[in-house]
């Protein structure tokens, strides 16, 4: 693999956004470490669709589309899936931590379980958390010289993906949005940290996408979107959150750590 390609570590990148986020990095000229924790098929597929859509640029940089097994709630896992990202492509230059799951089922919080909290919390809070402390380490211990010397404009990135349930109440699934409002503070967190060593870090908060994820629902937010729930009237996309990060990554937002992209059809305006 060629030097000069940028390497994104994408985790949950087997379906939904961040399959779509791993194949518009792959488009634009990333490498791309393609994380999964159980479906190798779909991560193989994924890895396909990347390599489809490099080849359309038609350029000769040599990108790679590898798929990495890793349970990121895990923390034996988190170390092993950096371990091996770095052993295979030598660096890593940005991480977009994606992986999430929804509650096996949804209940009111009058009745939900603390073992659905734990799984939540393990998952889609702890994992991003830890993992982005496994890859900071690295790279404080080799910090690059100057943001010009790195594959990324500004130099290395950190994307955290949470939702319009930052913020947004849901009873019958609290403790995803609890999960998720506490990664939107790891991002603030994060990016204070990382702001003086030349890492940026920011947040994505899609609204209601159109995934795996939300098949179940579907119905019920079709009649919603319709009624004028998302202002653009429109369900969300994975190329939607992809297009965001893509940009991130390629350093067209190399001043603005810290920030939050909506990417909600304008969910989130305040409206009478």
């Amino acid at each position: 693999m060629s030097r000069d390609v940028p390497v994104v570590l994408v985790t949950g990148a087997s379906r939904g956004l961040g399959r779509g986020i791993a194949i518009e990095l792959a488009a634009s000229g990333f490498s791309v470490a393609i994380n999964y924790r159980g479906n190798a098929e779909a991560a193989d597929e994924t890895a396909e669709q990347c390599r489809l859509r490099a080849a359309e640029r038609g350029e000769s940089r040599a990108q790679e589309f590898i798929a990495f097994q890793g349970d990121i709630s895990l923390a034996v896992d988190r170390t092993r899936l950096v371990d091996a990202v770095i052993e295979r492509f030598g660096r890593v230059d940005a991480l977009v931590n994606n992986a999430g799951i929804a509650p096996r089922v949804r209940a009111d919080i009058t009745e939900a379980t603390e073992e659905s909290f734990r799984e939540l919390i393990d998952t889609n809070l702890i994992g991003p958390y830890f993992l982005t402390q496994e890859v900071v380490s690295r790279w404080l211990k080799d910090p690059i010289a100057s943001p010009n010397a790195s594959p990324i404009v500004g130099g290395r990135k950190i994307v955290f993906i949470t939702s319009i349930s930052a913020e947004t109440a849901s009873i019958a699934r609290g403790e995803y949005c609890v999960a998720k409002a506490g990664l939107a503070m790891s991002s603030k967190l994060w990016a204070t940290r990382l702001a003086e060593e030349g890492i940026q870090v920011y947040e994505v908060r899609p609204g209601i996408m159109e995934t795996d994820m939300t098949s179940g629902v579907k119905e019920k937010y079709d009649r919603l979107i319709a009624d004028g729930l998302v202002p653009q009237r429109r369900w969300g996309s994975p190329e939607d959150v992809g297009r965001i990060v893509r940009s991130l990554c390629s350093g067209d937002f190399s001043y603005s750590t810290g920030a939050v992209l909506y990417t909600d059809g304008g969910f989130h305006i305040s409206r009478l």
